[in-house]
């Protein structure tokens, strides 16, 4: 316990090339190893391709455009206790503000906004609780960011059935809000286009369990791409890899999440994107522009351009701009309204009228 101490004080005070929390680079600290602005990552690093790199770029972005001192740090595990000692590290190292990645750190942040009033807390994709729930509170310090991922995944999964895929796969991490809601959106998106079409769409449809990847999860993928699923939706932080490199043996596709994923891999055609670098972007600049909306929500949908594809990086040879234009702006104007509860997250209370979901447990 005592070396375990003395390690997390020693990276408080580490300068910027050294290592910060469980591997994480001090990237542009003082050299008293300070930092006006700090990140503590959620499960993965900041180079994951996927939630923690998004939030990441943006924080990063703003600091260097502004000269502002920025590191991250990363927690020894995946616990409420871990996180808040996390996020203390942040705070001793002299963060005036904190990205907290994930709905993970919701017990968190609930109980850091009383611990640090004068820090200032950006909480991505969750807001503050106690630890059974029943108590909400958002203070005057957190800014809370919410996504609309059920229009992301829509868009997905129209775009692919428009593309011509009929049967398609989700596989998400955890069965989180986030995940539930970027599934039912692909499977509705993906209804949505058959109708259009006239066909009929088959879905295979998994929650892994975790967020990280594991030969399990390629393995799956892999028995879905021999018994013909052509594209699966890699929905969940590195679980997506293991989509990916299955893809890569069978000669199939893929879709990304959360960012632009088209670089990890030949096989990603899109990705249901949350404008993760914007948000985190905005949030960093209203603090410092003294507007920083402190106690309420802030939801990113397509009305305000926080979900969507990257058009100009996805591989279609059928769907056009036109195509996505069109689809986007009735997501926009309201004339496409979603299923988007997280209360079952098996897909059974979906109505569905060209879509058969297979729901592997």
């Amino acid at each position: 316990m005592k070396k375990k101490l003395l390690s997390a004080l020693l990276c408080v005070t580490m300068v910027a090339s050294l290592l910060v929390g469980c591997g994480g680079k001090n990237t542009s600290a003082t050299t008293d190893g300070k930092a006006e602005l700090a990140l503590v990552t959620d499960l993965g690093t900041i180079d994951d391709k996927s939630f923690n790199q998004g939030a990441w770029e943006g924080l990063k972005k703003y600091a260097e455009e502004k000269g502002i001192s920025y590191k991250y740090y990363q927690p020894q595990e995946a616990t409420t206790d871990s996180y808040i000692e996390t996020i203390g590290l942040a705070v001793e190292g002299g963060a005036k503000l904190v990205v907290c990645p994930g709905y993970l750190f919701e017990e968190p942040v609930f109980i850091a906004q009383d611990t640090y009033p004068d820090v200032k807390f950006i909480l991505l994709d969750g807001e503050p609780h106690n630890a059974d729930y029943s108590t909400y509170k958002t203070g005057d310090n957190v800014m809370p960011i919410l996504f609309q991922e059920d229009q992301a995944g829509f868009l997905a999964g129209y775009a692919a059935v428009k593309e011509g895929y009929t049967k398609l796969g989700f596989m998400g991490g955890m069965a989180v809000p986030a995940v539930i809601r970027y599934g039912y959106g692909y499977v509705q998106g993906a209804d949505a286009a058959a109708e259009e079409l006239g066909v009929d769409v088959e879905v295979m449809y998994n929650y892994t369990g975790a967020f990280a990847a594991t030969p399990e999860a390629q393995a799956m993928a892999a028995s879905w791409f021999q018994n013909g699923t052509e594209i699966v939706f890699g929905c969940g932080g590195a679980v997506g890899n293991s989509v990916m490199a299955a893809a890569e043996d069978a000669g199939t596709k893929v879709i990304g999440v959360d960012v632009d994923q088209s670089s990890e891999s030949a096989t990603v055609i899109t990705s249901a994107m949350k404008e993760l670098s914007n948000s985190v972007y905005d949030g960093v600049k209203a603090f410092y522009d003294n507007t920083f909306p402190g106690g309420t929500t802030s939801v990113f949908t397509a009305a305000n351009n926080g979900v969507g594809l990257p058009m100009s990086a996805s591989k279609f040879a059928k769907f056009t701009q036109a195509d996505y234009d069109a689809i986007f702006a009735k997501l926009v104007d309201g004339s496409i309204s979603l299923y988007n509860s997280t209360d079952d997250g098996s897909t059974a209370d979906l109505t569905l009228n060209k879509t058969t979901v297979t729901y592997v447990e």
